[in-house]
C-alpha cells in the first residue's frame, strides 16, 4: 500500500473467529493473502 492511503480505503477481511471485519495493516504487506484472523487470541480460539 502506498503512503497517503485513506483507511477507508484499505481493504478488509472477516475474521471467521469472531466474525468482525479488520483492516489491513503495514506488517501485513507482504502476506495479507495467507492472514486470515485478526488476532492472536482469535487464531489461538480456533
Amino acid at each position: 500500500m502506498p503512503n497517503g492511503v485513506k483507511k477507508a480505503d484499505l481493504p478488509t477481511k472477516i475474521c471467521p473467529a469472531c466474525n468482525r471485519p479488520f483492516t489491513w495493516r503495514k506488517k501485513w504487506a507482504r502476506d495479507w493473502d495467507q492472514v486470515t484472523y485478526c488476532s492472536d487470541a482469535c487464531r489461538k480460539k480456533r
